[in-house]
């Protein structure tokens, strides 16, 4: 039975409350709905200036294929999947800016009102509660804002334990029957040369009892991998996305949790994004919660915790130590996430570090080009600032940044760089006085 204060009704009527002007809110990542969307791309030609929020697409949105041109509804997200990416070369999604974490605050801060949030969730269980499953974020946030609450059932979800990872009947307007599709997954690649020379400078860097977060990618899962290896205990998980190679560290019996600060005992994450097996792990498992981003990603959440491990990649730095993690220029490719969140973070935790890592080469129009490079792209954001990074890492080293002169960045910097680059990114560094006076370029800055 749906609770007094909801109403059942089918797919298309809930399209049907749309109007245009309005401003929507889809569910982030695994909650995305598709029974709903499928039902409001069959309405897009009688709407105008839709526009929808979004996170992390792991399919298409049939709305946003049937408005191509992108003139009748408009696509934002807060962090791009590879269709989101896709879309946005197209012109047709825009990316907005932020700190993940901060997210709860912009929506009850800054950002024009929701009309309608439609949210995928876990069917009502008899107390009347709706799970998000593993994906937590800013959801709660969106359906206390929302003027309109409708939420798409699907048992597919597994159910997450978690705070605040749910909504109550009487807090939803509508519920619609979705499908029982399987949850999207995100492959995981198998390490290359190097991840795997990458995760062999940083393992030895994890003492007993640290608290890890790691980031999208086969580097960090190539990280646990050698972890489970390594002979460390007692490891502790804080993290924004929960990864299949922390849970292989957990189902080793590595991960208990047990000197962590805040959630002791517990593997805390605010969204899981992986394999099946990944999602099914996370069914009823009293040791794993799923929490909202405000909670996992704030600086003075992280750094409650000791030992806080952040490891992400990056794509390009430059000699003073800027990171640019989410563009190619101008082109948009990702997002800030939390990134600099959990830099930050895990530096201010005790005994805290924070690893960026990139290959140190890459290939564009049949040319090998360096990663480490005098001068960021033009158009490339930086996303973690030159005063804020600490380890480096490339498959050719690992420098630690904090407290380092110009110069002496730039020094550490060109060690990480190829081989080939190394000799142009010296005079480059003499010639912008980013190395010392008097010091012969020969002599390697």
């Amino acid at each position: 039975m749906v609770g007094k204060a909801a109403q059942r009704i089918s797919a298309q009527a809930a399209a049907e409350l749309v109007r245009s002007g309005m401003w929507l809110d889809f569910g982030v990542t695994l909650c995305q709905p598709d029974v709903f969307d499928s039902a409001l791309a069959r309405r897009v030609d009688e709407l105008d200036d839709v526009k929808i929020r979004s996170c992390l697409s792991l399919k298409p949105r049939a709305c946003v294929e049937a408005d191509p041109s992108g003139r009748r509804l408009r696509w934002f997200s807060w962090h791009f999947s590879g269709y989101d990416r896709k879309k946005h070369d197209a012109g047709t999604c825009t990316y907005i800016p932020l700190n993940l974490g901060e997210v709860v605050d912009y929506y009850r801060r800054f950002l024009e009102p929701i009309d309608i949030a439609v949210i995928k969730a876990r069917p009502m269980d008899r107390d009347g509660w709706f799970n998000f499953g593993p994906t937590s974020l800013w959801q709660r946030t969106v359906i206390e804002l929302a003027e309109v609450v409708v939420i798409e059932v699907t048992d597919a979800l597994p159910h997450a334990y978690g705070l605040d990872n749910a909504v109550h009947v009487s807090e939803v307007d509508y519920v619609i029957d979705g499908d029982s599709t399987g949850l999207p997954e995100l492959p995981n690649p198998p390490p290359s040369h190097f991840d795997e020379a990458v995760a062999r400078l940083i393992a030895p860097e994890i003492d007993d009892g640290a608290c890890l977060q790691i980031g999208i990618g086969a580097m960090p899962n190539a990280v646990c991998s050698l972890l489970k290896q390594a002979g460390v205990k007692d490891l502790g998980i804080h993290t924004e996305m929960l990864t299949d190679g922390l849970l292989d560290l957990y189902r080793q019996g590595l991960v208990t949790g047990a000197r962590k600060q805040i959630d002791v005992g517990k593997v805390a994450y605010s969204f899981a994004l992986g394999s099946h097996d990944l999602y099914a792990s996370t069914d009823r498992n009293p040791d794993m919660l799923c929490c909202p981003v405000d909670h996992t990603n704030l600086p003075h959440m992280i750094m409650q915790n000791h030992k806080v491990v952040s490891i992400n990649s990056t794509t390009q730095v430059d000699l003073q130590g800027q990171a640019a993690s989410e563009s190619d220029g101008h082109r948009h490719i990702s997002g800030t996430g939390g990134q600099l969140q959990f830099v930050r973070g895990a530096y201010a935790s005790k005994g805290g570090k924070s690893f960026l890592c990139l290959p140190s080469t890459y290939e564009k129009n049949g040319a090998r080009r360096s990663r480490i490079v005098l001068d960021l792209t033009p158009g490339n954001i930086v996303t973690t600032p030159r005063s804020d990074v600490m380890y480096v890492v490339t498959e050719y080293g690992m420098v630690n940044l904090k407290g380092l002169a110009v110069c002496d960045r730039a020094r550490a910097l060109i060690s990480l760089a190829h081989p080939d680059f190394r000799e142009d990114l010296e005079r480059q560094a003499h010639e912008h006085r980013l190395s010392q006076r008097g010091v012969a370029v020969s002599n390697g800055l």
